[in-house]
Parts: C-alpha cells; structure tokens; sequence
C-alpha cells in the first residue's frame, strides 16, 4: 500500500480527466461575497478539458449513482418547513419550496463526494431514471430562474451540488451560471433573505440535475410583489432565455389578465409555474394563458417496467399539489378539457412530495444537504425537460405541446388533492385531470414543437459486413431515440439464415448460402417514429479458402459509441488524448481515482481463415515508478489473455500491436480491452484504429 503520495503532482495538464482541485469553489465563494461557506477542499472540480456534455453523461449513467436513497413514503406526513411566508395580500408572492426538518442537515465538508450514498433525497440520476429522460442535450441552452431577493451563496452552493453528482462545473467564470438583479445588474444584487435563498438553491438545483449541459441565468426581483417578479420575467427573457422557471405564486384576482400581457406573453418562451402547495385550488401565475402550469406527484420505485410509480402529491387537506378552474383567466385555444370555461390548472406535473423528495444544498436558508419538497421543484424540472427538447418554436406558446404529444407522458390516475364538484379538478384519472394535468415526462418528446411524435429515430450503420457460409454470424445494431423511448427493430435483405432480434437488435444465426446481400435495418418506436440504415453483407463460401475482409464494426470509433460495449464514455471525440487518426478513439480510465473501464465486441472469424487483430495503443501517466505496475490494461480474446499494459509502458505516442487470432477461426470470439485504475495518479489507456483481418 503507497501513502503519502501527492495526488496530482506531476500530472500533465492535457492527459487529466479530473484535477482535484480547490482554486474553483473558493473562487464562486468569493465572487458570491461570503465567505462563511462550508471548506471547498471538500469539493474536488473537474478538470476544464473535459467537454461537460461527456463528463455530465457519465454522471447520469455511473451505475454508482442510481441507487435511490427513499427518505419516505408517497403522502406521508414529514415535518417540514415553508421558506417563505404565505402570500397575505393581491399582489404579493410566495414561494412554494418546503425543506424537511426530520432529516439532518450535512455541510460539504462531512460529505465525501464520491459518496453519494452520504446524501439522502432523489438525485439527478434519480431523476433522469424517472423520468426516462437522454444523458444529452441542453448544450447552448439558457435556462432562467426567476425568484425574489438574493442569495449570496447561490454559486458556491451550486458548484458544491454539481461536484457531489459529478457534474461539470457550473460558473460565472466559465460563462455557465448568471446572477443578476431585475434590471440584469450582476453587482447591485436585492437584499439578502434567507427564505428566497433556499427557493433559489431548489430551483437552480433542480435545472442542474435535469439538464447539466445547460446554462443558468438566475434573476432576483427586488421584493415578492408581483410588479417586481414581473419585471424579472421580462429581464430574463431580455437576457436570451428560452425557458423560465417560475416557482411561486399567490392568489387570483381580477387584476391578474393585464399582468398576462405585461410580464408572461412571451411567444416562442417556455414559462413554467409551481401550481402551489396549498391543495385544491387555482393560484396565479400558475392559471396564465401563456405558461405551463405544473403539478405535483409523490414519485416512488416499482417492480413495474419503468421501475417508478406516481400518484397525486396529497399530505393533508391544506397541503399537496394545486390545480383548479381560474375564475378570470381566458381558456387557451389547446386547452380542450370541457368542465371549466377557463384557464383549467395544471398542464403537466413532475415529482413535489417532500416524502418521496429531492437533495439540495443551501448553505445562505440552511445549513447544507437537505431533502426539498413542494410544486417548487417540479417547476424547475419541468423547465429543464424543455430544454432537453430544444428550442421552441418562435411563434408559439410552449404550453401547447403537451397537448399535441399526449402519449409520450406518463399518466398519473391516482390520487387527488381535495375535494370538488367536478371530479377531474381535483382527482386523478385516465387522460386529463386538475392535480397532475396529462402527466409526467416519458422523455422529452412531449416537450417539442408540431402536430406529430416530435421524436427521431437515428439508426447507426454499421458497415459492410463478411462471413462465411457455414459461419455463426452476430451483429449488434445500435440505435438511439430522440425521446428515449423503447425501439422495435426489424430488417430486410439479411443472408439466408440470419434475423434480427426484434426487441434487441441483434442479427445472428448461421449464413448458410453464399452471395452478396443489400440489407436494410429498421428501429422504430410506438409513435411510429422510425430511422434505417442500410448496408451490405457479403457471404463467401466457406472451406479451404479465405476471403480477405476486415470483420470489426466501427473499427476507428468514428461512429461514436456504436457496435463496441463500453463503460460510459469510454469511446469520445474529447481531445484530452490526441487521436491516431480521425476524431474519435476509446479512452479507458484517466481519472485519477479508483476506476475500472470496459470496451469490447463480438465477432465471427469464418472458417479456414488466418486472422490478426491489430490496435494501436498510448498509454499515458502521471506515475513515476520505473518498477511498479499501478494501473494495466488487459486485453483479451475470449478467455484468453493476450497481453497487458501498464503505466510502465507509458510513450508519447501511438505504438500498433499485433496478434494471431487463427485459432479462433470456425468460432464467435469476444475481443475485450480491461482498464483498471488505482486510487491515485492518473494513467489513461488510449486505443485507436483497430482491426480484425482475415486472409
């Protein structure tokens, strides 16, 4: 066991992953203006090289990091606090964020962060599991939260939630977080509160978790009237927003259409509103014509397919999610439901129940990891989802796209926030209802613009493929739906013998006659969106001769992570490591930390035939010992081992290698490269334009 040893010395600037450092959160505290933040030491920030949209995919998808850490059951009665008082007057605002009190709070410094087993509360992972949502998307977009007062924390707490979940770094410097007044001063700030700031941590959080690729402006009306609030509406669309969240509100008045016009008319924004916390009821801005007004559900794990359930959020008859018919706001033209001749809230909904609630860390209202609750979180959440899907139509009002994209949300039928009259208002049901509108985001095609799925199927293609006849044959097609929904696969022109797997994917059985194929495969989803790729299979005959042909799909990694099984990210374009040709190569490890990356692929070497497979191979390190293998590379041929690297055998280049892999002719072979890092001083495994030639 090494001690003792300084954890980035020595380290390359260029071949880091992730640099531990502490200059960035000490740097957001100070630009915040306070400085009684918990130690940033705490908090290690990525390295500035690598690209957010690789470093945020792999947080989402580290299986370390989808464990649910359940702090209590849909509708359960938790003690909790309400940030900000009620809103007493026309023409006041609240905030709807509620902090659990029954749970500790943690400061960053008694948290680890590759711990995240230490913080109760749904995590981004969490989130992106629910609600079926890509590890990609968001980048160039602005998403803007709209809240009262200051929070001098804002950005520390910010770059300390991101660090936990890693995620890449959120600053001012880098050009990601704004923090700017109602008139877009970035240092004439409102005055501090300490209630407002917990609202703020949530929702800045909360876009965070849903779209980490995104940019955050955060805008602070000078007090919670609705003139102010207003005005920083306005500022923050001013400001290039495309997506405003907006989690507050109050009660209706008549007062509240001209507002309408002045401060949420804003075509081609999505505008999202908490529907309040107080249970039935309608409250505004939440029942504007011109925003998206989101429920809240209690979210829950399942034995079910989609691993989730949810229900209407209900604690008690003056808590839960809003909804209800407005008493003066005019009913949009796509709002169809037929029991209120106005504007009926909600729209949509997404998880609010403290019970089953989200972390947060908010060291200016609280004392650091918290568990948050209320329609506060949902609005947010919402705004993210918008953004994943793309910018809205210039002309359009956002809201309006649920409607068109009905079955790309999860209905929520159970459950209800009060009583009423009309049933739906106030209970969930099949389709529409009050609490939870058409439901919760399958994805994010409900999100997008147009009449149609609003989703793309894109279909890898994987090359000109050869076997021989009499050879098993196995071929992984590889597909990706724009909304992450479920894909059926089905193709045309394949050799006699072999079909595809019409759940998986998958092309194998045995080609039995010879010829040259022009095959056509297909991934559709249930909206009948649908992409293809065609290609052709030429099938030699088989016995004492060999025809040459290169067998390897994707064999430079320029069709990004297609046909190859890898741990996430391994196969990049980030340009950390230089490539040996193209823009793509496979980079296994890097980090600087206890890691272990994977990269393999199936293929069939056809009888008769002598076979090589070729790689070429950079190993770079940030150890120093000349005797001591700290990290390796194993390759493999099946369960053969045929040779491994370390960080002694580190080079400023590429070097080819070669093996002989005619034994494994007549047979499928799975060629697999097994990068293993230990706890300290990076060593990245870079492999590149590979090779399985047959003669």
């Amino acid at each position: 066991m090494r001690s003792q040893r300084p954890i980035s010395a020595g380290r390359p600037a260029r071949s880091l992953r992730r640099l531990l450092t502490t200059a960035l959160p000490a740097l957001a505290l100070g630009l915040a203006g306070f400085t009684a933040a918990p130690p940033a030491s705490a908090q290690p920030a990525p390295a500035p090289h690598v690209s957010r949209t690789t470093q945020n995919s792999r947080a989402l998808t580290d299986p370390a990091r989808q464990t649910v850490h359940a702090t209590g059951r849909a509708g359960q009665k938790v003690a909790t606090k309400h940030l900000c008082a009620a809103a007493t007057k026309p023409g006041r605002m609240s905030c709807f964020a509620q902090r659990r009190t029954d749970i500790a709070q943690k400061l960053a410094a008694k948290v680890s962060p590759d711990a995240a087993a230490a913080v109760s509360g749904l995590s981004p992972a969490n989130l992106h599991s629910a609600y079926n949502l890509p590890s990609t998307g968001g980048s160039g977009m602005t998403v803007a939260v709209v809240d009262a007062y200051n929070d001098p924390n804002a950005a520390a707490d910010l770059a300390t939630y991101r660090s936990q979940y890693g995620l890449s770094a959120c600053t001012v410097a880098n050009g990601c977080f704004k923090q700017v007044s109602q008139t877009g001063s970035t240092t004439s700030l409102p005055s501090n509160d300490t209630g407002w700031a917990g609202e703020e941590a949530l929702d800045i959080d909360m876009v965070s978790a849903v779209c980490p690729n995104c940019n955050i402006i955060l805008v602070e009306a000078n007090s919670a009237n609705d003139s102010d609030l207003g005005a920083a509406e306005n500022e923050a669309v001013a400001l290039g927003a495309k997506f405003v969240s907006n989690s507050w509100g109050g009660s209706e008045s008549s007062s509240q259409t001209g507002e309408d016009t002045s401060y949420f008319k804003h075509p081609g924004v999505a505008i999202t509103v908490s529907s309040g916390d107080e249970a039935y009821g309608a409250e505004y801005p939440a029942t504007s014509q011109y925003v998206t007004a989101v429920g809240g559900t209690a979210l829950s794990t399942s034995s079910g397919t989609r691993g989730w359930s949810e229900s209407v959020w209900k604690t008690s008859s003056t808590e839960g999610t809003g909804s209800g018919c407005s008493a003066y706001d005019a009913k949009p033209s796509w709002q169809t439901d037929t029991g209120c001749a106005k504007r009926m809230e909600s729209d949509v909904s997404a998880v609010a129940d403290p019970a089953t609630g989200v972390a947060v860390y908010d060291t200016y209202g609280g004392s650091g990891w918290a568990v948050y609750g209320g329609t506060s979180a949902s609005a947010p959440i919402i705004a993210g989802v918008y953004a994943l899907a793309g910018t809205p139509g210039s002309g359009d009002y956002p809201a309006k796209y649920p409607y068109s994209h009905t079955s790309n949300l999860y209905d929520v039928t159970s459950g209800n926030n009060g009583s009423c009259s009309t049933s739906y208002f106030c209970t969930a049901g099949t389709g529409y209802d009050g609490p939870t509108g058409w439901g919760t985001p399958n994805g994010t095609a409900a999100f997008t613009s147009g009449t149609g799925t609003g989703t793309t199927v894109t279909v890898t293609n994987p090359g000109s493929q050869s076997t021989a006849t009499g050879s098993a044959a196995s071929l992984q097609i590889s597909a990706s739906d724009s909304a992450g929904a479920t894909l059926t696969y089905s193709a045309t022109g394949l050799p006699t013998g072999l079909s595809i797997g019409s759940s998986t994917g998958l092309i194998s059985g045995t080609a039995s006659t010879a010829g040259t194929y022009a095959v056509t495969v297909t991934a559709k989803d249930s909206t009948g969106a649908s992409g293809s790729a065609s290609f052709t299979w030429t099938v030699g005959t088989s016995g004492g001769t060999c025809s040459s042909a290169q067998l390897l799909g994707n064999q430079g990694f320029e069709s990004g992570a297609t046909v190859w099984s890898e741990t996430s990210g391994v196969i990049t374009d980030d340009t950390g490591e230089a490539t040996h040709g193209g823009s793509y190569d496979a980079w296994l490890d890097g980090y600087g930390s206890t890691h272990t990356d994977t990269l393999s692929q199936s293929v069939t070497i056809p009888s008769g035939c002598k076979a090589t497979f070729t790689f070429y191979l950079h190993v770079d390190t940030a150890e120093t010992s000349t005797s001591t293998a700290y990290d390796k590379l194993t390759v493999t041929a099946g369960s053969t081992t045929l040779a491994t690297y370390s960080n002694l055998n580190k080079a400023s280049g590429y070097a080819q290698k070669s093996f002989d892999l005619s034994s494994f002719a007549g047979s499928t072979v799975t060629l697999k490269f097994s990068g293993v890092e230990d706890s300290s001083l990076q060593t990245s495994f870079v492999v590149d334009d590979t090779a399985l030639t047959t003669s």
